[in-house]
Parts: C-alpha cells; structure tokens; sequence
C-alpha cells in the first residue's frame, strides 16, 4: 500500500508518520508545499492514501486539486472547528482534528482499510474551500452561563483554570478556586473553544496554557500538570496524546 503525507510542518508530518506505521502502514512519501505537491504528482503514480494538511506553507492544499486530478482516498488533517467540518463527509472524505488523537487515526485508517480499492474519489474540493478559505470568521466560545440556584451566572473564558468531567458531568474550575457544573459535554465543550489556548490531556481534563504552572515527567511516559489552584486530582497527559502535546505547548 502506498501512503503520502503532505503536511506543513516537518517535525508534525514525522509525528503522524510514526502514528501512521504503528498501524502496520508505511509512509512512502512526505510532501510540505502545494507547489512541491503539484511536481510530485505529475512525476509520479497517485498512493493508495494521502494525509492531507488543509493549510501548507505557500497556501491551501486545495489547490493541488485544481491542477492535479486526484485518484487518491485522502484523510485530510486540520484545526479548523470539527462542526464546520461536517461538508468533509464526502464520498470517501475522512478528517482528523489536529492535535491527532491515535484513536481517531485507526477509526480513520480502518475506515479505508474497509472500502473498495476500486472506488472511484470524487472531491468537491470547491465547496470545502469556500467554507474554510477565511478561517479567521470562525468565533469560539468567549463565556459560558452556569445556574447557581434560581439565578445565572457567567463565567469569561478568561476565568477557567480547566474543564472537567467527574461522575457523568461536566464541570468548570475557575482560577478563584471555584467549580461549576456546565449542562454540556467535554466532547462539546472542546469543539467550542480555540485549539491554540485549550487542550485536552485526557478523557477527563482539558486545560488552557496559561493555566498550566509546571509539567512533571510521570510514570508510564506520561507528564503530569501543576495548575494554580486544582487539586482534586491529578491532572495526567495520556500517553497516547503526550507527543501532541508537546508539540502543541512549543
């Protein structure tokens, strides 16, 4: 099977490498620009499977299809919000949200894996480009309300220390030392914040940068994070996002 890569980013198209071979697969290629893209494509026979970057370093990789006819079953990986990203459910469009999640990956590699080979990919390439062409439109969430007895309050992004989930609810820890329960989801909760100031560590925990005090190597190849006032648990990376998160601190 023949797999391409074409991310932005060297040290990021390595890391889903690694992802992608402890899948059983091998990466034959790894690409950074629609322009190499476009050079490659025209030299060379189109894989089985491209991992596609949204946004590359000389503009979006929609636009290797504008020149290029793409054979390819293509999983594309991005930042952009997972809720306008539902027009990628198209023919056999898959995508991943970036940091990538191992598990998401094998759901979306065991997707390909389970299709014909034959299949014909059809993209509308042009509708997903006018959805995300202007990213910077997209407004996420700035406040949420919580009840505290017959009255609401709200609570700024600004004041959250984490969100987290503990006996089938969802909760906001304020950096007062303060905790609200949220009528909501952390699935939905991380859909609506900004990727570049939250992370979700864990099933249970996501956390915002400026909160994060100290990181502390822990057992298993795990960290464990310090935050100013939380103490109720830790607050432990899971291995499988430790490599991401890494890279989504800097």
């Amino acid at each position: 099977m023949n797999i391409l890569i074409i991310e932005d980013e060297k040290p990021a198209a390595r890391l889903l490498q690694r992802k992608v071979e402890k899948l059983g697969l091998q990466v034959n290629t790894m690409l950074h620009s629609v322009e190499e893209a476009i050079a490659w494509f025209q030299n060379h026979p189109h894989p089985d499977l491209i991992f596609l970057d949204i946004q590359l370093s000389d503009g979006l990789s929609f636009e290797i299809f504008e020149q290029i006819d793409i054979k390819s079953a293509v999983i594309f990986t991005t930042a952009y919000d997972e809720y306008a990203l539902r027009a990628f459910k198209l023919n056999s469009i898959d995508y991943l949200l970036k940091p990538i999640d191992e598990e998401d990956l094998e759901i979306a590699v065991n997707k390909f894996k389970a299709r014909t080979q034959s299949q014909n990919i059809s993209l509308d390439f042009e509708a997903i480009k006018r959805m995300l062409v202007n990213p910077l439109e997209k407004e996420y969430k700035k406040r949420f309300s919580v009840k505290i007895g017959q009255q609401l309050k709200v609570i700024s992004i600004d004041e959250v220390e984490c969100f987290y989930s503990e006996n089938k609810g969802t909760y906001i820890h304020t950096l007062d030392n303060r905790d609200y329960l949220i009528d909501s989801t952390l699935e939905v909760v991380e859909a609506e914040i900004n990727p570049k100031e939250f992370y979700r560590v864990s099933r249970k925990f996501i956390v915002p940068l400026k909160a994060v005090k100290e990181i502390q190597v822990y057992s298993n190849s795990r960290l464990k994070i310090i935050l100013p006032t939380y103490k109720d648990d830790e607050v432990i990376v899971a291995r499988e996002r430790v490599g991401d998160f890494k890279e989504w601190i800097g």
